[in-house]
Parts: C-alpha cells; structure tokens; sequence
C-alpha cells in the first residue's frame, strides 16, 4: 500500500457513486478531508484472511478478487469493482475478515478510520444513512450468496448419495442383462435335446409341476446355513452322478438355491425315460437360471424406482408448493433415503421410533424435508466414524406432533448453546459449512408455528421439533 497525496478531483469521483446521489458536497468534503488516500498496486493485498478490520474503504478505481481457503485450495468469491465502498461501516459488527482480497489492477482507495464514525452521525445524517443502506444491501447479499451456498452444498450431499445409491442396482441390472444374454444363447440347444427325447405331455406336466413349486419355494422360504448348503450340495450331487448328469459344479448350485432335495428329482425321473434325465436336468437348470436373473433385474429396477419416488416425495417437484395435510414419516424417509450413503460412510446405525397412528400436520412438505435434512446432516456430521448411534423418534404430545433426532456424538458447548439458531454462525470449518442450516429450520419452524428444543452434553444431542397439529 502506497500513500498519495490526494487529487483536486476527489470530490467529482465520488460523486460518480450512486449511494452518495442525496448527499451534500460539505457531507462529501468532511469524508475526503478525514481520510487517507492510498494505492494498492496489482497483484497486492487489499485485505488479509482474519485481519483486524479498522477502516472503511471507499473504491475509486480498480478492483479486487475475493479468495476463501477450501480444503486446502484457493476458491473465488467473486470481484468487486470500483466505485465500490467496503470494511467497517457505521453501526457495523464487522471486526474482522473472513478472506482475503487481491488486487486485479492498481487499486485507489479513500480509508476512513472507524474513529471518525461517532463525528460523522454528528456531521452529516444523509451521509451515514447512506453508509447503513450499503451495510444493509450488504448483508442481504451476503445472506443470499451463503444460503445458495448451503443449496448447493445440500444438493452436492444429495447427488453423491444418489449416485452412490443408484450405481448399485444400476450395476446389478447391466451385470444381470449380460448373463441373461449369455444365458439364452445357450437356450435352444438345450431344447433341443429335451424334445428329441419325445417326452409325454403327462410328463411335462409333472415335470413343469415340481419346477413351479420349487419356483414359488425360492420365493417364500429363508436361506440355508452354509453347513446346510453343503448338505444338500452333497446330497444332489450323488444322485445326479447317479444318474448319468455331468458338469456339476455349473448346475447344482442353482438346485441348491431353489430348495431341490433328492425325492424332487426321483419325482422327475419317475415322470421321464432314464435317457431323459441328464437333458432334462439341464432344461431344468435353464429356466430356473432365467428366473434368478430376471429376478435380479427386477430386484434392481425396482430399487431404482423407489429411489426416483423418494426423490420426487423429497422434492415435491411435481407438486405446486400449497400448505397440506402431511404425514411426517413420508418426509423423514424420504430424507433419510437420500442420506443413505452418508449414513453408510460413516458406519452409523440408525434406529428409527416412530409412533403409529401419527397425526397429520397442516404444512408445506417440501420445507419440513429441510428441517429434516439439515438436522440429519448435522448429526451425522457430528457422529464419529464407528459407534455411531442415530435415533429419529415420533411421538404426539397433546396437540403437538414432535419429532427428536438424537445423535451420541461429542455434543454442543453449552456456551454457543444459544447461539446454534443464529445465522453464519457455524463450528465447522471454512467450506464445511455456512451457518445457514440450523437458522432455515428456524425460519421455516416459525412459519409452521412450530417450535425447536435443543439438549445437548457430551455423549447425547436431541433436537426436538413440535408442530401443532392443526
């Protein structure tokens, strides 16, 4: 930074500024002759990350780019111009910064320390009310970049979650097609070896009959042990080598899978000529390999569907945003479906205590999945990386319906306690978090006529949130 002394045009650049318009040029000649004129040069700091703020800067030419530590890297802001008034201004809380500002040119700036503030309110009205819409205007910038950031933040959680959850049964289908394509290749051939045998249709039937039940079987029954599959692995595997069936170790296992013991298939030989029983085993072993396969597809696009409905219960996207009757357990899973992935990363186990015959409450869904959404985050976040216990609790409690979120992780200082509701107030560190998550569920609690409770100690943090129910 570079003093200079100050140009006979000041008060004309000023008067560029369109915050300055209603005031008077004594109000503007009092500001030039209490500051300092100074030049940042390019590529210079105009301010320091976490530096005390003393001054009010008054930008009359340049510019500078605004720079925040995330995750190690440099991240952009944005680029504030001349004529532009930044620092510390009248009434001001600011004490000091949070970033850091480079110069992109050689940057000429008018400082007024904040000492001279008390004179100024004494000097000029018009001039410091001036000042204060610009802390005003600033604020609400500041309000509005930081709650995009906590959109996007939130949609970045919900988008790796979804794609996580989605590559799975999205995996499992394409895996699955392949071995079906496979599969029915091999199909025809060994059709052809059963109708060669000229089986009766007495026969067919009673082979397809055992086939059908084995089918619905699968379906009903629990798994085996392993020492229970080995049993009967073994046991099939004699009676087929009994009878002339070879390559095994492809087949038995998909016998194994759909619940065949010895007297299925003696009931199989005893419908068909012995010279049947190998082509027909394998016929056999075909369709009951479709079925597996199918199933898994099924399974798979299934899982898919319901992610894309919980997205759309999530969103409401498909719905015009009105106050409702909404049931509060949609939303709660819903949420938690699409922190899925997160839960998992981090190991937690979730215990879910909801209460049957929940009421309704009169609400707009796609807010309370807010709620939902940063209380859950925050708790998981809070959570360590094993042993990490999670309870989302519904209950009524007179005209209320309330729902607790309980986490077992360290727990929230008494001291910032009060303060947890506030907004930009954040523990978390720089690109963590904004601040801004437990001030919307504030915001959107009252607009419900609701209410938010918070208990915390070391080992055990509930958030208790009640709406009325009409």
């Amino acid at each position: 930074m570079e003093q200079l002394d100050k140009p006979t045009d000041l008060l004309q650049q000023l008067r560029t500024f369109d915050i300055f318009q209603g005031v008077d040029d004594v109000a503007l000649r009092w500001l030039i002759d209490q500051s300092t004129y100074v030049m940042y040069p390019k590529d210079s700091m105009i301010f320091r990350n976490e530096e005390k703020v003393d001054h009010m800067q008054v930008m009359l030419r340049g510019g500078y780019v605004i720079r925040r530590d995330s995750e190690g890297r440099k991240q952009e802001l944005g680029i504030w111009k001349a004529p532009y008034v930044s620092g510390v201004l009248p009434f001001s809380r600011m004490k000091e910064t949070l970033s850091e500002g480079v110069c992109i040119a050689d940057t000429y700036v008018l400082l007024l320390h904040k000492d001279c503030f008390v004179e100024m309110v004494n000097t000029s009205y018009d001039l410091t009310q001036a000042l204060v819409a610009v802390m005003t205007n600033r604020v609400r910038d500041f309000q509005q970049m930081r709650l995009m950031d906590e959109k996007l933040m939130a949609l970045g959680k919900m988008s790796a979650g979804l794609a996580h959850e989605l590559n799975n049964p999205a995996s499992a289908m394409v895996r699955a097609s392949r071995e079906l394509h496979k599969h029915l290749v091999q199909t025809p051939e060994r059709f052809k070896s059963v109708v060669t045998m000229r089986v009766t249709p007495e026969s067919v039937d009673e082979v397809n009959g055992v086939l059908f039940d084995r089918i619905k079987y699968a379906k009903d029954s629990e798994e085996l042990s392993l020492m229970e599959r080995e049993e009967r692995s073994d046991e099939l595997t004699d009676w087929l080598e009994d009878h002339g069936v070879t390559e095994l170790d492809r087949i038995v296992d998909t016998f194994v899978d759909y619940g065949f013991e010895e007297q299925h298939f003696e009931a199989i030989a005893a419908a068909i000529p012995a010279e049947a029983v190998e082509p027909v085993m394998w016929w056999i072993e075909t369709n009951l390999t479709t079925e597996t396969l199918v199933g898994e597809i099924q399974t798979a696009s299934g899982r898919i569907a319901e992610l894309v409905k919980s997205i759309k219960t999530y969103s409401h996207m498909d719905q015009e945003p009105s106050l409702d009757m909404v049931d509060v357990h949609e939303g709660i899973k819903s949420t938690v479906t699409m922190l899925t992935h997160a839960i998992k990363k981090k190991n937690v186990t979730l215990c879910k205590d909801l209460a049957h015959d929940l009421p309704r409450v009169k609400a707009l869904a796609g807010e309370l999945n807010q709620v939902w959404t940063n209380l859950l985050s925050n708790a998981i976040d809070a959570l360590p990386e094993r042993n990490g216990d999670l309870i989302i609790r519904t209950f009524q409690e007179r005209d209320c319906v309330c729902v607790e979120i309980e986490d077992n992780g360290p727990g929230i200082p008494e001291a910032i306690q009060s303060r947890v509701f506030e907004p930009f107030f954040t523990t978390k560190g720089i690109g963590e978090g904004t601040g801004m998550g437990l001030d919307i569920v504030r915001r959107v609690i009252d607009h419900h006529n609701g209410s938010v409770q918070l208990e915390s100690e070391p080992g055990r943090t509930v958030f208790r949130v009640c709406f009325p129910v009409q």
